[in-house]
């Protein structure tokens, strides 16, 4: 089995709305995102003879979805006032709603699915919230 890895760093800000702690508050994090992919053979290819997927195009990708993120809001759907929203709107203040619970754990969940869905054979995605705390998905 082959593996290629590969990361890139966003900076974000975020809250966790229903905890009970500092989390609840709007915080940020330098955000790491580890990505792995796999598989068994090589292509033949004669542009990528012997690779697995060209780097550059897995850097792309990763890169593209961490560009997308950087210097925003990230906030659960139904999460925030109406009003809310609107003041960020005419501030021009970048926001960024999801559909789930903006965790470390979520996020490798999402960035493991959306880089699936683009024909990576992904292996694994670790997001870093610090550089001591870490999630993980793979299926």
């Amino acid at each position: 089995m082959f593996y290629l890895k590969t990361e890139e760093n966003f900076d974000s800000a975020h809250f966790l709305k229903g905890y009970e702690g500092k989390c609840s508050n709007i915080h940020g994090h330098r955000w790491r995102v580890v990505v792995e992919i796999k598989g068994e053979s090589l292509s033949e290819d004669k542009q990528k003879r012997g690779m697995l997927v060209d780097f550059g195009e897995l850097k792309h990708y990763v890169k593209e979805m961490c560009d997308s993120m950087d210097h925003s809001l990230i906030y659960e759907k139904d999460s925030l006032k109406t009003a809310t929203l609107a003041a960020f709107a005419e501030e021009k203040f970048k926001t960024i709603e999801v559909d789930f619970r903006p965790t470390a754990e979520n996020f490798s969940r999402y960035f493991f699915e959306e880089l699936k869905k683009k024909g990576l054979a992904v292996h694994r995605v670790e997001v870093y919230e610090t550089g001591k705390n870490c999630a993980a998905y793979e299926e």
